[in-house]
């Protein structure tokens, strides 16, 4: 005899044959390995887009803030940086983002060093 019954999102019919067995076993198993390796995947996908994303938004708020302080300084420090000097206001931009470069690269190398211990 025959029942139906049901395993997860599937129905299957419940049968005591051998070949019942099996294909119930099969269905199973391929459900297992559904919910094992697609999901997490899918869930990487988007974590990886919002990193990502919020990579691009940073990196591009970085750049907007250091053309804002070069401007800043070409415009507002009056005659300082007049004449011979004025590449004094790019180079000071250029150490600030190499600042910025470096804390970056230190805290991702912190950030490794924590996960091996």
């Amino acid at each position: 005899m025959a029942r139906r019954e049901t395993i997860g999102k599937t129905q299957v019919k419940k049968d005591k044959s051998l070949p019942g067995e099996a294909q119930e076993i099969f269905q199973l198993v391929v459900g297992y390995a559904k919910q094992e390796t697609l999901d997490p995947v899918k869930n990487l996908g988007r974590w990886v887009g919002f990193g990502l994303g919020g990579a691009l938004l940073g990196s591009l708020g970085a750049v907007l803030l250091l053309l804002g302080g070069l401007r800043l300084l070409q415009t507002e420090t009056g005659e300082a940086f007049d004449g011979n000097l004025t590449f004094i206001p790019y180079l000071l931009v250029l150490v600030v983002s190499g600042a910025i470069a470096g804390g970056a690269v230190k805290a991702r190398g912190r950030g490794q060093r924590k996960g091996k211990s």
